[in-house]
């Protein structure tokens, strides 16, 4: 038998008016403590390459994103196989101050819809409470919010996709609930 770390749904994809994939494995770490502290500014730009981000937006570039999840925690995102070295350049850069860190890889799962001609945005207005409307919800931007009747973050790498993280737990809910929400011929044109 193996140990080798798999993802919730291994890579499961499905196309409608809109293309669901599961990612596959992430590394994530939460980071708790003072987000203005220069010793968190410094060890999160040193770990990921990205500044603190700004209330409700997320940072992203070639060495990992940084997410704003609440005025006191961050969510980083690095490779899946950096994250274990990733948490312990933190937790040493940190050491003195007051914070949490700890690995949440393997207890979160994520997914991407991409599509063109609002597709994207109208999938997810269908499923949460968030403003998908051009101007109002851009890419960068970061929610926390829910999807039906589950938490979920969602942000936009680009126009035409939509990133969302849940709970490993509810990673198949999350699925199918996606795969309804594109479904061929439930398109609305809300966003055309």
């Amino acid at each position: 038998m193996s140990n080798a770390a798999v993802s919730a749904l291994n890579g499961a994809t499905v196309q409608g008016f809109a293309r669901v994939e599961e990612m596959g494995l992430q590394g994530m770490i939460t980071l708790r403590g003072d987000l203005a502290s220069d010793k968190v500014k410094k060890a999160v730009k040193e770990a990921t390459g990205q500044d603190i981000p700004a209330t409700r937006t997320i940072n992203a570039g070639e060495g990992g994103a940084v997410a704003w999840m609440s005025p006191d925690e961050l969510l980083i995102m690095v490779g899946y196989d950096s994250v274990t070295d990733t948490l312990a350049a933190i937790e040493t850069a940190l050491q003195g101050e007051h914070f949490l860190a700890v690995n949440v890889s393997d207890a979160r799962a994520m997914f991407r819809v991409t599509g063109t001609g609002g597709g994207v945005r109208e999938a997810l207005a269908k499923l949460c409470p968030v403003d998908m409307t051009p101007g109002e919800f851009e890419p960068g931007m970061f929610r926390r919010s829910r999807m039906a009747q589950i938490p979920a973050a969602i942000w936009m790498p680009d126009a035409e996709t939509v990133q969302i993280v849940c709970f490993r737990s509810v990673a198949e809910y999350t699925f199918n609930l996606l795969r309804d929400a594109v479904a061929e011929g439930g398109e609305v044109g809300l966003f055309s």
